[in-house]
């Protein structure tokens, strides 16, 4: 946990979402709603911005061996919405372009074959991966499920894809002083639950920024690396 600091003002965090053809990004100043928009590349999502924490829902971090503790943990802490949490294997699969190939190196060094849903997140993780170690933005990793479990104190009960599960995670937002706008498209290019989990990203970035922010890992269990592999919320 970070230290928490005297008042919030003037707190300028990005949230972003990796959806299918690119990265949804909601940026809050001071806690509260002032931007959504789509990037077609992660480093696109500060522009113009000066964020303190720039919170993202991608595996940021990757082992040289075994599962990453981070996607064990959060799993376990969703109930039955934990099937949205995928275990990321270590990088000599991540790096691996060709899903065939990665599969079978997966069954080789993990002891388990490789989902195709799994294999297309490798291409945002790997931008992601770049990124991170390049120390451009101050990029912390986020699971929006558990930051809408924090919100809530308890695990969610619907799916972020359906009428009820979105009504709830707007209310829970907005009851944390996220107020979103009624008009939450974006031109087609992105669906309302990517807008809600940017949002809740960002909120979590906040908590971040301000002190208040938890994670799984601990950094002290996340072993000796500056830059620890962690799920905040």
């Amino acid at each position: 946990m970070t230290t928490e600091r005297a008042g919030n003002a003037h707190v300028e965090v990005v949230g972003v979402d990796a959806c299918s053809n690119g990265w949804m990004a909601v940026r809050l100043v001071d806690g509260r709603f002032t931007e959504a928009r789509f990037c077609g590349r992660l480093k696109e999502v500060a522009a113009g911005a000066d964020p303190e924490i720039v919170a993202v829902d991608i595996p940021l971090g990757l082992t040289d061996q075994g599962w990453r503790d981070c996607d064990l943990l959060v799993n376990g802490e969703l109930g039955k919405l934990g099937n949205s949490v995928f275990r990321i294997p270590s990088r000599a699969v991540v790096e691996v372009k060709d899903y065939k190939r990665a599969n079978a190196t997966c069954r080789e060094v993990m002891g388990q074959g490789l989902s195709k849903q799994s294999h297309a997140l490798f291409p945002k993780i790997r931008e992601a991966d770049r990124l991170r170690r390049s120390g451009a933005l101050p990029l912390h990793e986020v699971h929006p499920e558990m930051s809408f479990r924090a919100m809530a104190g308890t695990p969610l009960q619907w799916s972020k894809r359906t009428w009820n599960g979105q009504s709830h995670r707007r209310a829970l937002l907005a009851a944390e002083g996220v107020l979103l706008p009624d008009d939450l498209g974006t031109a087609g290019r992105v669906a309302v639950d990517d807008i809600l989990d940017a949002a809740a990203a960002a909120w979590s970035a906040h908590r971040i920024a301000t002190g208040r922010a938890k994670s799984l890992p601990t950094p002290a269990q996340s072993g000796p690396s500056d830059v620890p592999i962690a799920i905040w919320y």
